[in-house]
């Protein structure tokens, strides 16, 4: 477990140095999901979200079984959801969103970051000699 942390660490030091000294900056990163975060809204009550909830299983299962959402949990907290979601950037993933009742109904505070494979990662298979 150490070698891989140390082998982590020093990849993304590689990644990182030539950016703090001003050197061109990695290609944008292959956006391949969105991990999209929602919480009630500030003053919305717990009833408030239930009485749309059904609604918004009906609405959201399908968005699960068409593969849209790869991913679904309930926050740590017990202050909503996270999706990890199959979609190729933020506007793709909020137009889904949007489209579901408690989203329609304004009572959700959303988040939406774009995710893909950790591109630094290739830098360890350059150095690899079993590559072949």
């Amino acid at each position: 477990m150490k070698i891989q942390m140390s082998s982590l660490l020093l990849m993304f030091a590689m990644v990182l140095a030539p950016m703090s000294r001003g050197q061109s900056t990695p290609p944008p990163p292959k956006i391949t999901g969105v991990l999209t975060m929602l919480s009630p809204k500030p003053g919305v009550t717990l009833e408030q979200v239930m009485k749309i909830m059904p609604a918004e299983i009906r609405a959201t299962v399908p968005l699960y079984l068409d593969g849209r959402i790869q991913q679904w949990f309930t926050r740590g907290d017990g202050r909503g959801v996270i999706f990890i979601m199959n979609c190729k950037d933020v506007a793709e993933a909020q137009a889904l969103i949007e489209s579901l009742p408690l989203a329609k109904a304004n009572l959700m505070d959303e988040q939406f970051i774009p995710v893909g494979p950790l591109s630094a990662l290739g830098l360890l298979s350059k150095d690899n000699p079993d590559k072949k």
